[in-house]
């Protein structure tokens, strides 16, 4: 499948690889005195993340700018409206599915692990794991690395490429989301069976997931067809042309059926007994939702851990499916990657940043701000 193929990005990773000491006291200081200071390649500003030598932005949200990098293509980072675009060929065309075609006044595609010069100042993308086509974005000048992860999780997710920590990063840019200890996900598959036990449990009723129409819903689907269930899944016409591109490299959602039918007639209302109806959220909290008869209201998100909002937004099944990497999760990854100093933004800033600094590393917080409105 496009995408998933990573070999290059491995050679990139060794050809960069160049010795370094064992970590100490010293090696601060050695980065400082002998590389471009970090906020003069990357600095934090209103639109986003700006390149200043580049000239160019890292998921910028407020406002056109000229030159955009996009790490991946939900809407808290992927805005149209732009004069150049570069992003993964997955991200540009989902971006052209939400937005139209026009969402730029030009595009780029990289793939993972390509190389880019702009303005003297490469650019590469490493997998993030998040959703397709998602991306850390690797800024490299004057002997510096910086690695942006955007979004990103470690746990296995069958619809988009597994996250690889990029070597030899000297400033590590984690997203925070949910960066505090309570956070723990469970097992997906266990999840998944829950929902599957559910279904057999009350096969009298419909069983509604709410699901984020990119990335969350096609997970959830993919992982049922894995867990060995067949049936035609109902799907909000939302998530059409999402689920189509899914299907259009490779990632084989099963029969799905539009949920969007005018008939209200009894039978049709009766024939969603026993199914399973994927949806935005919202969807199920208007008229729609109400076609489905006696509905048991799912909801899949990394928020569902906390009961109160499950019980706040009347769920009766949660369903802890995240596509962000938990507490144990940006806590390995830091150690994993090692980098000279660590930049926190979009979540729980504070809170990772003095986990940093107990382990006596570099770290500061970006306070940059985000829509967040497709968390979770």
């Amino acid at each position: 499948m496009r995408g998933m193929r990573l070999s290059r990005l491995a050679h990139l990773n060794q050809k960069r690889k160049a010795p370094q000491p064992a970590p100490s006291p010293l090696c601060a200081i050695a980065y400082i005195l002998n590389m471009l200071r970090p906020d003069l390649l990357l600095q934090p500003t209103p639109k986003g993340l700006y390149c200043p030598p580049g000239d160019f932005y890292l998921d910028p949200v407020r406002g056109a700018v000229e030159r955009a990098v996009i790490s991946h293509g939900h809407s808290d980072h992927a805005r149209g409206g732009h004069g150049k675009v570069l992003a993964h060929p997955d991200t540009l065309a989902i971006m052209a599915c939400r937005y139209g075609t026009n969402f730029a006044k030009s595009t780029q595609a990289l793939e993972y692990g390509e190389t880019i010069e702009i303005n003297g100042v490469t650019v590469w993308l490493a997998p993030a794991g998040h959703i397709l086509g998602s991306a850390q974005v690797v800024v490299e000048h004057k002997g510096l690395r910086m690695t942006f992860t955007g979004d990103y999780k470690r746990r296995f997710d069958p619809t988009c490429a597994s996250f690889e920590p990029v070597e030899n990063t000297h400033v590590f840019i984690s997203e925070a989301t949910f960066a505090l200890p309570v956070f723990r996900h469970p097992d997906t598959g266990h999840e998944i069976n829950r929902l599957l036990q559910s279904v057999t449990d009350f096969p009298e009723r419909a069983h509604c997931i709410g699901a984020y129409s990119l990335g969350k819903a096609q997970r959830v689907i993919r992982h049922l067809r894995l867990a060995g269930y067949d049936e035609p899944i109902f799907i909000h016409g939302s998530l059409e042309k999402l689920c189509a591109h899914y299907q259009s490299v490779g990632i084989d959602l099963g029969t799905l059926v539009l949920a969007t039918s005018d008939d209200t007639s009894r039978a049709a209302r009766e024939a969603f007994r026993g199914k399973i109806i994927v949806a935005p959220p919202g969807a199920f909290e208007g008229k729609w939702a109400q076609r489905f008869p006696d509905p048991i209201l799912g909801f899949a998100s990394g928020w569902m851990s906390i009961k109160q909002r499950a019980k706040q937004r009347g769920v009766e099944l949660p369903l802890v499916i995240s596509d962000h990497a938990d507490w144990d999760e940006l806590t390995e990854t830091v150690r994993e990657v090692n980098p000279e100093e660590l930049w926190v933004t979009y979540g729980r800033e504070d809170a990772l940043v003095r986990w940093a600094e107990l382990e006596g590393r570099r770290a500061r917080p970006l306070r940059m701000v985000a829509y967040d409105d497709e968390a979770g």
